[in-house]
């Protein structure tokens, strides 16, 4: 089965991802073709890393992931294929690859050079599809490209930590469908830190001092349930991801987003006692 994913900035209203769709079933009937996202927002690479991050290992090892956010071919914005984690992945090298490969070394990277095999007027997307379709029926990289060994590295919103490991500074990168503010500090990086030491997790004037591992465990606290609703929470989400919530929240009563301020690029803090 050759499956390929599309995670676009293209939204739903016009006819782009129908026939980014059609393209791709025009040179490979048998694929089966996977929206995982076309809300990402605008140019928005610290969201799509985000998205394929948490959603990539959910398909089987050869998936093909066709990435089309800030594809515009300029000398600074080459395109690029990656084989990693035994998954292939298609995108501008602007940064969204570096971002998700993290600590786990590529199989294979290379700079796309098809572009002179096309037909003049082909775009971008175009370029993105007809690799894709190759990776998809089990062809090599080294046939698309010249092999690279290094990503362009994005230093800004990435996670800081202290020069003493007291504290890890953090922003968030994405606002989900409920308006929950998910943020770039991984549980990995938190054990590697924390190293079971006490903590508080600061962010726009609040603070807690326990991170759980789903929403539901908040009834665990000393509380009453029915004083629980509205209350400010963080959890590590499935993605591993540290996100902070509100229990029970909604459009209607209010959200992390909405009660709170939460805002894309806002900081979050995790301070640490020794």
């Amino acid at each position: 089965m050759s499956i390929i994913t599309l995670t676009t900035d293209y939204g739903l209203k016009d006819h782009f991802v129908g026939a980014l769709k059609g393209k791709i079933l025009s040179q490979h009937k048998e694929a089966v073709v996977v929206d995982i996202s076309h809300d990402i927002d605008s140019f928005n690479i610290s969201e799509a890393s985000y998205i394929i991050d948490a959603a990539y290992s959910s398909f089987p090892k050869g998936t093909v992931h066709i990435i089309g956010i800030d594809i515009e071919l300029k000398e600074n914005n080459q395109h690029i294929a990656m084989e990693w984690n035994n998954h292939f992945f298609i995108a501008a090298n602007n940064g969204i690859l570096s971002m998700l490969i993290q600590k786990i070394k590529p199989q294979k990277i290379v700079t796309i050079n098809i572009h002179d095999r096309l037909l003049p007027d082909a775009t971008d997307m175009d370029v993105f599809v007809t690799v894709a379709v190759h990776l998809a029926k089990g062809g090599l990289l080294n046939v698309i490209g010249k092999e690279i060994k290094q990503l362009k590295e994005v230093t800004e919103l990435q996670p800081v930590i202290a020069s003493d490991s007291d504290s890890i500074k953090g922003y968030i990168v994405y606002i989900d469908q409920f308006g929950n503010a998910v943020t770039n500090i991984s549980k990995k990086l938190f054990i590697d830190i924390s190293k079971g030491r006490p903590y508080e997790v600061h962010f726009k004037g609040k603070r807690v001092k326990t991170i759980f591992a789903k929403y539901s465990d908040v009834e665990t606290t000393d509380l009453q349930n029915a004083t629980l609703a509205g209350k400010h929470l963080a959890i590590f989400n499935e993605a591993g991801f540290l996100e902070i919530g509100i229990y029970k929240g909604n459009q209607k009563t209010g959200t992390a987003s909405s009660l709170l301020g939460l805002r894309y690029r806002d900081f979050v803090m995790i301070n640490f006692n020794n």
